[in-house]
């Protein structure tokens, strides 16, 4: 038996954490990363390969190879998020089609490009070609009459029970994070918190798979939110085969930040709305060097979306237009059985939606032709006006006219279609399938928009002499647009669901083409916000997120009340006192009952129970590790081996057993307040240096610990609402 004296000095077996071992420096699912000890790791870590640099050739390659790599990760981001989301736009137009008829020449064709390849199609009959036929020609060789109708209506209602019945089946065998918008969990893990699995490849391919077939099916949902989703796991993805990036749980998350700018740069066409986006809504560390590398993978995603050009129109906006003028469920019973919830919805949606014209198309093919104005080629209800034969206006300038009886009848239709819209989606965002918030709330918005804009139009023509209008409306000028009121409508209507200002008037003028209408839409976004803010101070998101119990902070909350650290440490009064480690009198069958006893993710390491002076913290998956390291791997380690965090533990007695020495696992610098530091100061460092847990002391002496957690149940309680209530996972 070697003495310890010969043991310190060879330092071969004590310091065998000197080489690292599997698995340190991670964390267990549905924890909270350490951003600080992330970022001191990434800053040791380049400190190591540029001082290797100096080397050799090799070693100054490697690390220009290190260096490049964010924006290698950056390029393939955006060219499969591109790719995955012009292939999503062409599949759902082909499914969607697909429930009213097929197209004989070829049958993956959709509607629209069937026609294309018609020469029999006229401008008068554009919708309608030989080699389109819907099922009732097809089946029975009937176009017409109430048998044709009842058999279209029919296969509808299979053809979308069957999309759903299929998507909800894969969500729920395969990939059950494949559900919902994604957002508010990709919110959660930006902030620093562990969902292992919800950017996996699983839920990637069972996302993008079920994507297309949930909007297909006709549900009042978007794919916009889901693709946010889809690129944050081809982020996590190409992360993964970088250790620079998968070694490191804040540099992954500067790789999905990015990730969620090109995710919705490829869901509405806009780059710059989705960086925006990123930096807005869901990201919770945002440095220059993101801001950058965002920029580029989206538009790398833009460029690879416009190459597939999916649309068909050489352009990347889904609802382009040109004005003339210059401006989860938890508590519900059905809910419980998600597959039969997918269903009935799917159902009652298809049954009602199937005979208004405005309700049966797609969702964005409802917004478009609501945003488009009423020009001399347009065919639509909407446009069904009385036109002056005597007009001798240019066609680019059509004066406001009186309404003709199409544009009455599209009125009723557009009220009981925005009825319908606003109920269906209610119950059917939240169900277990993918599920986007984005364009439902458009759609309602753009209805009532339109329906108004229609409304002013009309009144304009009729009274232009009223003193609100006398100085903007003559007769024979081109004074209302209803389609603008549309837009404006969809921006209001989303950010008041969303609470989203800059990036959302970014996204809409990228998404429409229409610069020139920053004005009202920045004014429809801050209305919105402030009416929706007087309802509550949660967007649809920050909701989510507290429904579900992730532990988020967010950072737009206000925290203006005079409490001080100690109301919020623990322990508190009359509870046992904190679980700690001394430095050099704890056994590891001590330290092993002490981890096996208790589920607290670390532990304070002090001189001595009778001093309690502070030492440093020690994670509790790291001394686990350690330990089951240290049995494996160094002879001699027993229950009874004392467990030193010093640097040089003292001599021992020639037969006392090996001790472990741990000192390097230790976080010598763990981060601290005063007892008398105010609570607001103590959220403002929790949020903004993304802390798991603050100890508290006093002139060096530990009295207690805040995690994140008890922030949390703090500001609930402040905030008069049950701290228990609140659903931590």
């Amino acid at each position: 038996m070697v003495n310890a004296g010969d043991m310190n000095g060879s330092g071969n077996l004590m310091d065998f954490l000197d080489e690292p071992f599997p698995d340190v420096g991670t964390y267990e699912d549905f924890h909270t990363i350490d951003w600080l000890r992330e970022k001191s790791r990434d800053t040791d870590r380049h400190r190591k390969i540029t001082s290797k640099s100096k080397e050799s050739i090799w070693e100054f390659i490697k690390s220009l190879l290190d260096a490049w790599s964010g924006w290698v990760v950056m390029l393939l981001i955006g060219l499969l998020a591109g790719t995955l989301a012009g292939v999503i736009d062409l599949a759902v137009d082909w499914m969607t089609d697909l429930k009213e008829g097929v197209c004989l020449s070829a049958f993956w064709y959709s509607h629209e490009q069937c026609c294309w390849t018609s020469n029999e199609t006229t401008f008068d009959d554009r919708d309608k070609c030989p080699q389109w036929q819907k099922w009732s020609e097809l089946l029975v060789s009937q176009s017409e009459g109430a048998s044709a109708y009842i058999l279209n209506y029919f296969l509808y209602i299979m053809w979308a029970l069957c999309f759903a019945f299929l998507a909800v089946s894969l969500v729920r065998v395969f990939a059950p994070y494949a559900c919902g918008s994604g957002i508010p969990e990709i919110k959660t893990i930006l902030s620093g918190f562990i969902i292992r699995g919800y950017l996996g490849k699983w839920t990637l391919l069972i996302k993008t798979v079920t994507l297309v077939l949930v909007v297909s099916s006709g549900l009042s949902l978007g794919k916009e939110g889901p693709l946010v989703h889809v690129a944050c796991c081809c982020g996590n993805f190409f992360s993964s085969l970088f250790s620079k990036y998968s070694k490191n749980e804040g540099k992954r998350r500067e790789v999905l930040s990015a990730a969620a700018a090109a995710g919705v740069s490829v869901a509405f066409g806009a780059p710059i709305g989705g960086v925006l986006f990123s930096l807005e809504e869901v990201s919770y560390y945002f440095p220059l060097k993101t801001l950058w590398r965002s920029f580029f993978a989206a538009l790398v995603a833009a460029f690879t979306l416009r190459s597939i050009n999916p649309f068909g129109n050489s352009r990347l906006v889904l609802f382009y237009v040109e004005y003339h003028t210059p401006w989860r469920r938890k508590t519900t019973r059905l809910g419980k059985y998600p597959v039969l919830e997918v269903i009935v919805i799917t159902a009652i949606t298809a049954i009602i939606a199937y005979p208004n014209p405005y309700t049966r198309r797609s969702t964005s093919e409802l917004i478009s032709e609501l945003f488009n104005d009423c020009g001399a080629l347009e065919s639509s209800q909407l446009c069904d006006y009385i036109n002056d034969p005597n007009m001798t206006r240019p066609v680019d300038d059509i004066p406001d006219r009186p309404a003709g009886p199409g544009v009455y009848s599209a009125m009723w239709q557009l009220a009981l279609a925005l009825v319908f819209k606003i109920v269906i989606t209610i119950f059917t965002f939240g169900m277990k399938i993918p599920s986007g918030l984005f364009i439902p709330s458009m759609a309602v918005g753009a209805m009532a928009g339109r329906m108004v804009g229609i409304g002013v139009e009309q009144l304009a023509y009729h009274h232009h002499d009223w003193i609100i209008f006398r100085n903007w409306c003559r007769p024979g000028a081109d004074c209302v647009t209803p389609g603008l009121y549309a837009m404006v409508g969809a921006a209001a209507c989303l950010g008041g669901v969303t609470r989203m200002t800059v990036s959302l008037v970014v996204i809409m003028f990228e998404l429409t083409g229409g610069l020139e209408y920053i004005v009202p839409l920045m004014a429809a976004a801050v209305t919105s916000k402030w009416v929706a803010d007087a309802f509550g101070k949660e967007g649809i998101y920050e909701a989510h997120i507290h429904l579900n119990g992730y532990p988020f902070l967010d950072v737009k909350d206000e925290f203006t009340h005079r409490t001080l650290a100690t109301d919020v440490m623990r322990p508190r009064r009359g509870e046992a006192p904190l679980s700690v480690l001394t430095q050099d009198s704890m056994t590891v069958e001590d330290v092993e009952t002490l981890i096996k006893e208790t589920d607290y993710n670390g532990f304070p390491v002090v001189v001595s129970k009778d001093s309690e002076r502070l030492i440093g913290f020690a994670q509790r998956r790291e001394l686990i590790l350690a330990i089951k390291n240290a049995r494996q791997r160094q002879d001699g380690v027993v229950s009874n081996s004392i467990v030193y965090f010093t640097e040089d533990p003292p001599e021992l007695p020639p037969n006392s057993p090996h001790p472990l020495k741990l000192r390097r696992i230790l976080n010598l610098s763990p981060f601290t307040v005063t007892d008398h530091t105010p609570m607001e100061t103590v959220v403002d460092i929790f949020r903004k240096l993304g802390l798991r847990q603050c100890l508290v002391t006093r002139s060096g002496r530990l009295l207690g610990i805040i995690t994140k957690k008890d922030v949390l149940r703090h500001m609930a309680q402040m905030a008069n609402q049950d701290p228990e209530s609140i659903m931590f996972n």
